[in-house]
């Protein structure tokens, strides 16, 4: 080719957008994005950083709707693998940390399996950035030495691994990503493994970002409390004692951003 070598496949960057407010953004995040040719973004990524991504780059929109993940993370994957093999680099852009619950695992086994290179940039999981912006140590030596995050889609059916009455009896700081939509019987589980009923709640919908709204209670008035506001998706639920240090230490004021 006139002595000029060509680029025959490219790499594929799992990237974590992070939470929602820009700034939490990596470095390493930004540097690859910016050379991106192929973006393939999240419906949980900000519109303030995908406003990040390059003109040049072609970007790709894979919000998951209801009902219809599986077929759309098939299209996902394959999308990857033959932008990929035409010499392209490609960002596949997620909210929070690719692998805290976002099918990261499963995209590498894929890109592995088909023999294209990939990288794996963390991001800052809004398991523990939404609880920070509303003041809540998710550890603390006079309140908490564990903390567990779990996935609130999974055991509310009795049906998979998560043992919710053991985790609430053993666990001092529970977090739960996209555990809105079963909000009811997760609080319900948890206080039948024997934690008082006075124990604190917090659900922080859209954290870190102008949206940001937080919900307080106590696992007794709790699912009243969300009804009453009408907490919708994306919200993070955390339960323990920590989250009464909400009121003390609460700094971020989201109408000023």
């Amino acid at each position: 080719m006139n002595g000029v070598k060509q680029k025959l496949i490219g790499k594929v960057y799992l990237v974590g957008a992070g939470p929602g407010d820009p700034g939490l953004l990596t470095l390493k995040g930004l540097e690859v994005l910016k050379k991106a040719d192929v973006v393939i973004y999240d419906r949980l990524v900000s519109s303030e950083v995908i406003s990040l991504i390059p003109k040049k780059s072609k970007k790709i929109y894979s919000g998951k709707g209801a009902g219809d993940a599986e077929k759309l993370q098939r299209r996902i994957n394959r999308i990857m693998v033959e932008e990929a093999k035409t010499g392209k680099d490609v960002v596949r852009l997620k909210g929070g940390d690719p692998f805290v619950f976002g099918r990261g695992g499963e995209e590498t086994q894929y890109l592995k399996k088909r023999g294209v290179v990939f990288e794996v940039v963390p991001g800052i999981t809004s398991a523990f950035a939404a609880p920070a912006y509303a003041g809540i140590p998710v550890t603390h030596r006079n309140f908490a030495s564990s903390v567990a995050v779990i996935t609130g889609t999974e055991g509310i059916d009795g049906r998979t691994s998560v043992n919710w009455r053991k985790i609430g009896s053993s666990i001092d700081t529970i977090v739960v990503l996209m555990g809105v939509s079963n909000l009811q019987k997760i609080i319900r589980y948890i206080s039948s493994s024997g934690k008082s009923l006075r124990t604190d709640v917090a659900i922080i919908e859209w954290g870190t970002t102008r949206r940001q709204r937080v919900v307080s209670g106590t696992l007794s008035n709790i699912i009243e409390k969300a009804r009453k506001s009408n907490v919708k998706a994306p919200a993070v639920i955390i339960v323990g004692k920590v989250v009464s240090l909400g009121r003390e230490l609460a700094w971020f004021k989201p109408k000023n951003r």
